[in-house]
């Protein structure tokens, strides 16, 4: 198994000479961008650097400060060790270490930091300022226009809209909370991108939580919180992602509460995104969670299989090929979570249809995928899927083939049949079978009906979510 490792380093890193290296961090890099969405791959991934021992073992990854080192640990390191081990053969040692600089390089100590606020970094060393220029962060690709509309996102979508057209007024906050990879951060860059084409002169910025972190970070360590202030208590338009990263840090949350209440009285939108709605967020104060329940709170599900279709299908076309619906329907059925593993999805068929010179068919695409589809055939099955919600519920597995209609028992069967259509490739008259023999049209009703409760109930949004987590692992 790979382990990551954390180092800090006063020395440049020599030259890779080593042609094989320089291939294996470049094979790691090029499958990394098929997996992530592009905004995401040119922030944290491009630009970093990497030193390839001579024997392959170990490669040292350095990244340019002590925020961004965090981030790329905690959401990419993982997958980065996984990918060189894949592609060598063998376990890599895995180290990150910050971008050595003369200009600190007598100054910095070579310990690890562990309290963000009690660390040191020299001013003329922060990465560009927030709003350094009036930079808004906006990504101008993502508008409303390149958003696939469907039932999962509809409503959503529909307040976003009202929010960039007049800002200030209703759904003031907006709260919109979703699992990963779903179009949350697609959806306020629209709203942004929207408002500066009505208002060129707004001022506008989207920024995720974690940048806001390291912002406070900053002000605390300089003394600069007037500047600060000047900075996040101006704007017309706040666009904040992920603020489940405001959990455990007080001081954050105090900035964010009089950002928050600065905007507020001076009729400034404030737009924010997060895994899980405004009341199930942890270790945030309760005041801070008041503040974000009293807009408009909308959820983003993830995409039913037409509107799974549809996106592959546009994708594929702003990639310049056309990608013929059966083999998007096939696609569609078999990677359903969320977005991001249907551009990752699509990416590789892309990609394998170009190396071998083929045209885009289902014999393709099941070729391109056969890692993807032998993972979710082995580990989703109905039985899994029964197992799972009964454990959850707390009844009994064969419940679940019982003619009993309690509600305790026939509410989880119901869920059940709901996962069991979303999750397998089982027909409806096959699930029913699996369930005691019911009538296919039995599964459709309960499908049907959690379907259509998902959208109104927030605490079994929530139960399906954590079910969903849990059978895909």
């Amino acid at each position: 198994m790979s382990r990551i490792n954390e180092g800090q380093f006063t020395n440049p890193p020599p030259s890779v000479g080593e042609a094989i290296g320089q291939s294996l961090w470049q094979t790691c890099l090029d499958q990394l961008a098929q997996e992530l969405p592009e905004q995401q791959f040119n922030t944290w991934i491009k630009p970093l650097s990497a030193k390839v021992s001579e024997d392959l073992s170990r490669v040292t990854i350095f990244v340019a400060n002590r925020f961004k080192l965090d981030w790329i640990r905690a959401q990419y390191s993982q997958r980065i060790s996984l990918l060189l081990e894949k592609i060598y053969g063998h376990p890599v040692q895995v180290e990150l270490a910050l971008t050595p600089k003369e200009s600190y390089a007598n100054i910095r100590s070579s310990r690890v930091l562990i309290d963000p606020l009690l660390s040191e970094e020299p001013a003329d060393l922060a990465e560009d300022k927030t709003l350094n220029g009036h930079k808004n962060r906006l990504n101008t690709a993502l508008t409303f226009d390149t958003l696939v509309e469907g039932t999962a996102n509809r409503m959503a979508r529909a307040a976003a809209m009202h929010v960039a057209t007049t800002p200030g007024h209703l759904y003031n906050p907006l709260f919109i909370y979703g699992g990963v990879g779903l179009g949350k951060t697609h959806l306020m860059h629209a709203v942004g991108n929207r408002l500066l084409a009505d208002r060129p002169s707004a001022k506008v910025l989207y920024i995720h939580a974690e940048q806001f972190v390291s912002d406070v970070v900053k002000a605390y360590q300089r003394k600069t919180f007037d500047e600060f202030k000047d900075r996040y208590h101006s704007l017309d338009l706040l666009l904040i992602d992920d603020v489940q990263f405001f959990a455990n840090k007080e001081r954050t949350q105090e900035e964010f509460f009089n950002a928050f209440e600065a905007l507020l009285a001076k009729k400034s939108h404030i737009v924010m995104t997060s895994d899980t709605y405004p009341k199930g967020l942890a270790d945030i104060h309760e005041r801070l969670v008041s503040r974000f329940d009293s807009g408009l709170t909308v959820a983003i599900e993830p995409p039913e299989l037409e509107m799974r279709v549809a996106i592959l299908i546009n994708k594929a076309r702003a990639e310049g090929t056309e990608m013929p619906e059966e083999v998007a329907f096939f696609v569609a059925k078999n990677v359903r979570s969320n977005v991001r593993e249907l551009e990752g999805a699509l990416r590789k068929i892309l990609a394998y249809s170009r190396f071998n010179q083929k045209d885009i068919s289902i014999q393709l695409a099941r070729e391109a995928l056969r890692d993807l589809l032998s993972i979710q055939n082995r580990q989703i099955s109905v039985e899994n899927i029964q197992k799972t919600v009964a454990d959850y519920y707390k009844i009994k597995v064969a419940d679940m083939y019982s003619k009993k209609r309690p509600a305790s028992i026939a509410r989880p069967r119901q869920i059940a049949m709901y996962l069991a259509k979303e999750l397998t490739q089982k027909s409806l008259p096959e699930i029913g079978e699996l369930f005691g023999g019911r009538d296919h049209t039995t599964v459709l009703h309960a499908v049907r009906k959690i379907s259509g409760e998902r959208q109104q109930l927030t605490e079994l949004n929530q139960q399906l979510h954590v079910l969903e987590q849990t059978l895909k692992g």
